[in-house]
Parts: C-alpha cells; sequence; structure tokens
C-alpha cells in the first residue's frame, strides 16, 4: 500500500492478501478527509473501514474512494435536539415506522435523483454491498410509511455499541426527520453511544449533531464497537435477534 504521490490518496489494492486501511491521521486535506482508493467493497473491507473510522464515497465511474474527515460529526443520542414543529408532527404519527421491513426499498429510495444533484454515490456496486451488510444482519433501515406507502427512510451501519449513519431520503416533508428520531430513541434505550454523521450538514446540526475531532472520534468508536451488539433484524423495542417477519 503506496501513495500515489507525495501528498495525494493511497493505493488500497485488491489483491493485497493483508487487509488494511491506511492510518487516517494521513487523510488529505484537499478534498478534505480522502484517504485512499481502490480495493473492494466487499463486508470484511467495509466492517474493518467503519471500525477505522473511514467510509466510502463515490460517484458512477470513479474509482472506490475512502474517506475520514476531520472533524467528523456525530450525535449523542441522548443529545437529540427535537424542534417544537417536530414535536408537534411527532405527536400527530403521520406515519408508520418499521425497522429493518424493507432494506432494498429504502436504500432505492436514498440512490433516487434529487432536485440539484448530476447523479448518486449509490452505485450499483454499492447498493450490492449493502444489502449483504443487511443480510448479515450489520446495516439496517428505518422506513416511514403513509397509506402503506414507503414515503421516507434512512439506512446505516450497527457495529456494537456504534451506529454509522449513510443516508436518508423524504417523499414527504418531515418523514426522514421522524425516522431519525425513532432511530436515535430506539438507539439510546438499546445503550448505544455515539451516532456517526459523517460530514456537516444544517439539517443533521439542527437534530443536535455536532463536530468532533477525528482522534477523538477513533477512540470512541474503537471501544464502542467492541461492546456487545445486536446483530440480526431489528423491531422497535426488541433486543433479541429477530431473523422472521
Amino acid at each position: 500500500m503506496k501513495r500515489l504521490n507525495e501528498t495525494g490518496p493511497f493505493w488500497i489494492d485488491e489483491q493485497d492478501p493483508e487487509l488494511r486501511f491506511p492510518d487516517p491521521a494521513l487523510a488529505m486535506q484537499d478534498p478534505p478527509g480522502l484517504l485512499a482508493l481502490g480495493g473492494d467493497l466487499g463486508s470484511e473491507r467495509l466492517l474493518l473501514a467503519y471500525r477505522s473510522g473511514i467510509f466510502p464515497w463515490f460517484g458512477q465511474g470513479q474509482p472506490i474512494l475512502w474517506w475520514s474527515p476531520d472533524p467528523r460529526l456525530v450525535l449523542f443520542p441522548e443529545q437529540l435536539r427535537v424542534s417544537r414543529s417536530l414535536a408537534k408532527t411527532l405527536r400527530n404519527a403521520p406515519f408508520r415506522v418499521t425497522l429493518d421491513r424493507d432494506f432494498a426499498a429504502v436504500i432505492d429510495g436514498c440512490a433516487a435523483p434529487r432536485p440539484g444533484q448530476a447523479g448518486t454515490w449509490i452505485t450499483p456496486e454499492m447498493r450490492t454491498a449493502y444489502l449483504q451488510l443487511h443480510d448479515l444482519g450489520y446495516a439496517h433501515s428505518v422506513e416511514c410509511w403513509q397509506d402503506d406507502v414507503l414515503e421516507g427512510g434512512l439506512y446505516g451501519v450497527a457495529i456494537g455499541r456504534i451506529f454509522f449513519g449513510e443516508s436518508m431520503f423524504a417523499r414527504i416533508r418531515d418523514a426522514s426527520k421522524v425516522g431519525f428520531v425513532r432511530l436515535v430513541r430506539e438507539l439510546q434505550r438499546r445503550g448505544f453511544g455515539l451516532i456517526d454523521c459523517q460530514v456537516r450538514t444544517a439539517h443533521l446540526l439542527s437534530l443536535g449533531a455536532c463536530p468532533m475531532a477525528r482522534d477523538d472520534f477513533i477512540r470512541r468508536i474503537e471501544s464502542g464497537c467492541r461492546q456487545p451488539g445486536y446483530p440480526g433484524r431489528w423491531v422497535f423495542g426488541q433486543t433479541r435477534d429477530m431473523t422472521g417477519d
């Protein structure tokens, strides 16, 4: 594993028998957080990436790009902030919210074109990789339904007591926010200490997310990922493994 040039990202050879990543402290400053490219999206490599404070993010026609930004946006579940208008929406319960009911539909919703965006970073390769993580019990989805129509949702990866958020979508106002709030409260009930929100967005800041230095983030996830987790299908209010409907 070597840098492509003196200041550029590292190249990960997919054929390298040793599964590894560079030290995240060596990530580039421009573009911020770019660490490496290459490798593959196998489940073993993806899980190692998350445990190391690294995530994949790339577009159609690009090689696999691996990122570890500094600072990292995170949310402590107990610091979730719910506005008065969102609290009113939650009380009115306009959506039926489920866990792991239709992971494929959620990832497809997140991948759908959005106003102002030329394409999506959820490539067919990424979709296949996260569906496999879901089958293995690591990737989870939240679905928001209205009249049995999926109107919003989100998905991410859980390792130990750390949840790594990936993407969310909404076809109706507040659908993704309602799903996120329900997920955060469930994660708090299960003893999760941290939610990785990856990069700064106004949407997540409004919900209580805050920046954390990369070194602090990595120390926290190293500890949190070693704690007992909840593999398998998730259901609200249950903490045993769920493998059926």
